[in-house]
C-alpha cells in the first residue's frame, strides 16, 4: 500500500502538480484503500472502483464534484503511478455536476462588505473583487506580478495552468505600495535572520537554488510566521492561508448586516456581472477572468438581463 502511495507523489510532483491537488489525491487513494481493508490497488479492479464511487453517492452522499474528483484520483493512480491501463475507468459513468447560477453581491452590499475589511486579508478581498480573481489566485500571488505602474496583475498559473493578465484597480495601488513595503521589511528581517526563502515558483527552483530568497519571487500576502514547506522540509515563508480570508468575509458579512452566505468566491461573481452591467464587452470579461470557453462567461449574461426585466407579478396584478 505505502508503495503504491509514494509512487502516487512522485507522479504528482514529476507533473508539478500543486500541494493541494497532491493532498486530495493521495487523501482519495487512501480512502479507496481502506474501503477495500487495505488491499493493494492493482489487486483492485472495475467492480471495486464502481462499489467505492458508488459508496461515495449513496452512503457518503457526497457531491457529484466530490464524487468526480475521486475519480480523477483514481485515474491518476491507475494510469501514471501504477502505469496499468483502465479502459474500463472510462465506462464508469461521470457524475453530472448541476449547473447553478451563481449568486452575487450588488454594488451598495460590495460597499458596505468592504467598508468592514481592512488589513492584508482586506486588500486580499478588495484584489478579488477589483480584479476578478479566484483566492487562490490572489493569495499566490508574488512581487513580480503585481505591475502598479502599469495597473496589471499578471496571474500565473491559474485554473488549469494556464497564465492571464487582468486589471488593477487605481485605488488600490497606494495602499498596495504601502503594504509591500512592509512585507519587504519583513523579508530584510528574514534574511538577516537566515530565512526568507519561498517555495520558487514551477521548477525554477532547480535553475537558481537561491532565487526563493529573491524579492521578486516573495508572496504579495505573506503568512505571519515561518512554517516547514510539507515537500521538502525546509523552513519557508509560505503565503496566507485561504480559511483566514473566508473567515475575515464571513465576519465583514455578518458586519454588514446581509442576510446572505457570502464567500470570497462570490466577489469574483460580483466582478463579471457588474462589468457587464457597466457596459463591458462579453468577451472583454471573459478574457479577464480566464474562461476558456465563452458559454462559462455567458451565465453572468443572464444575470445581468434578469436584472433589467421589468415583470410584474400576477399577484401584484390583482384587484385589491
Amino acid at each position: 500500500m505505502e508503495d503504491a502511495l509514494e509512487d502516487l507523489r512522485r507522479e504528482l510532483r514529476l507533473r508539478h502538480l500543486s500541494w493541494k491537488t497532491e493532498r486530495a489525491y493521495v487523501a482519495w487513494a487512501q480512502r479507496f484503500i481502506r474501503y477495500h481493508q487495505g488491499r493493494h490497488p492493482r489487486d483492485l479492479g472495475p467492480a471495486e472502483v464502481k462499489a467505492f464511487l458508488s459508496h461515495l453517492a449513496l452512503d457518503r452522499q457526497v457531491a457529484a464534484a466530490t464524487q468526480n474528483n475521486a475519480k480523477a484520483a483514481l485515474r491518476f493512480l491507475y494510469r501514471w503511478a501504477l502505469g496499468v491501463d483502465l479502459p474500463w475507468l472510462e465506462d464508469i459513468v461521470h457524475a453530472k455536476v448541476p449547473r447553478r447560477v451563481p449568486r452575487v453581491l450588488t454594488v451598495e452590499e460590495i460597499a458596505r462588505v468592504m467598508a468592514r475589511v481592512e488589513g492584508a486579508h482586506g486588500l486580499v478581498l478588495k484584489l478579488l473583487y477589483g480584479a476578478g480573481l479566484r483566492l487562490m489566485e490572489g493569495l499566490r500571488l508574488r512581487v513580480e506580478d503585481v505591475d502598479l505602474a502599469s495597473g496589471e496583475i499578471f496571474v500565473q498559473q491559474g485554473k488549469g495552468g494556464k497564465d492571464r493578465i487582468t486589471i488593477l484597480p487605481k485605488r488600490l495601488v497606494a495602499p498596495l505600495r504601502a503594504h509591500l513595503e512592509w512585507v519587504r521589511a519583513q523579508h530584510e528581517a528574514d534574511l538577516a535572520a537566515g530565512q526568507g526563502a519561498v517555495a520558487p515558483p514551477d521548477a525554477l527552483g532547480r535553475r537558481y537554488p537561491h532565487g526563493g530568497r529573491a524579492w521578486a519571487w516573495q508572496w504579495v500576502f505573506p503568512a505571519q510566521t515561518c512554517s516547514r514547506d510539507p515537500r521538502s522540509g525546509e523552513l519557508r515563508r509560505t503565503h496566507l492561508g485561504p480559511e483566514s480570508v473566508q473567515r475575515a468575509m464571513r465576519v465583514a458579512v455578518l458586519k454588514a448586516g446581509l442576510a446572505k452566505r457570502a464567500s470570497p468566491h462570490m466577489l469574483r461573481h460580483s466582478f463579471a456581472t457588474h462589468l457587464l452591467q457597466s457596459g463591458q464587452d462579453i468577451l472583454t470579461v471573459q478574457e479577464l477572468l480566464g474562461h476558456a470557453r465563452i458559454e462559462t462567461t455567458l451565465i453572468y449574461i443572464h444575470l445581468v438581463s434578469r436584472g433589467r426585466r421589468n415583470i410584474s407579478s400576477p399577484l401584484d396584478c390583482l384587484i385589491p
